[in-house]
């Protein structure tokens, strides 16, 4: 009988820090400038230039550490790890080692219920996070086999977070990517770019018999620059590592790149080990001492993190998880919601707006909430119009929505000059509702037979006859006082 394997996967995530400038130099930290515009003598690794660590890249690793609960270490130091590659111009990387500035701490996900069972969340351990330098860029262009170097990257400050081999599945991975991802950017201190780099992620993955406590040959799939990517590289590692050890054959540790359009993974090279780059401490750098004090100032500074907001909304606005969730695709959006719902006093609608029309608009544009062109105390006025009756909510969608996205003036502005305010006249829409059910004389007779649902035929035919003017409530009152007379 052939004994059933788990899967042991640990992330290691390169999160770019959103500095004004480089890591170790006042070289502008910037995307999309032309190549090897953005650099100087140290980040060149001219001979005598010597680096000087920027305080806000420390001041936002700190922030992670705080969120996460992680401790922050009050002192920590700088190593060279040195490896030979074109992209990297001093021939080594300076990072941080043995001890990082931030150590410990973790992420809570749903956890995987196909390998958990019903456990229920489980928090995911990070093992550190450490500042470092990134490198610079190789490109090749394979129909002249030249090769390029862009080195406007080598130098841009990191935080590199290691997480703990606590992943079970691919699934579990994903989602422990994604909080994380969510969390950098809420915090500031990443954009989650993930097409231009600033988010990128390494996977480690083994398998081990189910109950076994050792681990097994550790395979590393490099930059995966999306989230379904990771899923997918994870699947099919689980599947290939698998059939070689139901075959009798070992695992090779290596380092293997992942190929979307085959849906594999290809061998790229031996895992080196960490002896492989010779890390030494870096000499041009004195050790990172950390003050309470800083420390206390950054921990004044974050904001609603990403897992008490998802909690707010559930519990001020009675939304099921995945709508929290959904409102929190990006700071903007987030923050637009909140003054919505404040403002309209309308929580649960407000999210309807921002998950429905809100949403739709955006994605017909292709564009962020930032650029919708429309003021979220506007959209509140649109939503408390429709709270109170004023309109109904096909006209607030349908007229009243396009009429403000066009800058035609506010929401009661528009309900004005248009004349759309509902009629909520009894007597006018108890004489609209006889015409129709005088125009309809079989469906009646239908209804009063025992087929209740033709009522809403009828509730129809009353509102288009009203020109959507007409509270859909109060026909409903006003047809079933004239059914029952009829």
């Amino acid at each position: 009988m052939t004994t059933p394997l788990e899967a042991i996967i640990g992330l290691e995530v390169h999160v770019q820090l959103r500095t004004r400038s480089k890591l170790f130099c006042a070289c502008r930290n910037a995307y999309g400038a032309l190549p090897n515009s953005l650099t100087c003598p140290v980040c060149l690794g001219l001979p005598g230039a010597l680096p000087v660590l920027n305080a806000e890249a420390v001041r936002m690793a700190l922030a992670l550490g705080l969120a996460v609960g992680a401790e922050i270490r009050p002192r920590s130091a700088f190593y060279r790890k040195q490896y030979f590659y074109p992209d990297l111009p001093k021939g080594y990387q300076i990072t941080q080692g043995p001890v990082a500035v931030v150590e410990g701490g973790g992420l809570e996900i749903p956890g995987d219920p196909l390998v958990r069972g019903a456990e229920g969340p489980v928090r995911i351990r990070l093992e550190r996070a450490h500042l470092e330098e990134d490198a610079g860029k190789s490109s090749h262009d394979w129909s002249t086999t030249a090769s390029f170097v862009d080195l406007n990257r080598a130098g841009v400050p990191l935080v590199e977070i290691v997480g703990a081999p606590d992943l079970r599945s691919p699934q579990e991975a994903s989602d422990w990517l994604k909080a994380l991802h969510r969390l950098v950017v809420f915090l500031g201190i990443c954009d989650g770019n993930l097409e231009e780099g600033s988010f990128r992620c390494d996977a480690n993955v083994s398998l081990r018999p189910v109950g076994a406590t050792a681990f097994g040959t550790r395979v590393e799939v490099k930059n995966l620059n999306s989230f379904r990517f990771v899923k997918q590289a994870l699947a099919f590692e689980i599947v290939r590592q698998g059939d070689l050890l139901a075959r009798g054959e070992s695992v090779a540790q290596e380092t293997r790149g992942w190929d979307a359009a085959a849906g594999e993974t290809r061998a790229q090279r031996t895992k080196e080990a960490a002896m492989d780059y010779r890390y030494f401490p870096e000499p041009d750098l004195p050790p990172l001492e950390v003050d309470p004090a800083e420390v206390a100032a950054v921990r004044a500074t974050l904001p609603e993190l990403p897992e008490a907001r998802i909690q707010r909304y559930r519990s001020a606005y009675g939304l099921a998880e995945d709508e929290a969730r959904a409102l929190l695709q990006s700071p903007a959006f987030a923050d637009y919601f909140d003054t919505v719902a404040r403002a309209s006093g309308e929580g649960r609608q407000a999210a309807n707006w921002m998950l429905g029309e809100v949403s739709r608009v955006l994605n017909e544009r292709g564009v962020g909430i930032e650029n919708l062109g429309l003021a979220p105390e506007a959209l509140a006025e649109l939503i408390h119009l429709v709270a109170q009756g004023t309109i109904n909510l096909g006209t607030a969608r349908e007229t009243v929505l396009p009429a403000l996205l066009a800058g035609e003036g506010s929401a009661a502005e528009i309900v004005a000059r248009k004349g759309l305010a509902q009629v909520a006249d009894a007597g006018a829409i108890a004489e609209q509702v006889r015409t129709v059910v005088s125009a309809h004389p079989d469906v009646v007779a239908q209804i009063h037979a025992g087929r209740a649902n033709l009522k809403g035929f009828l509730v129809g035919q009353v509102l288009k006859a009203g020109g959507g003017r007409l509270d859909p409530r109060r026909v409903n009152e006003a047809l079933d006082e004239v059914l029952a007379k009829s």
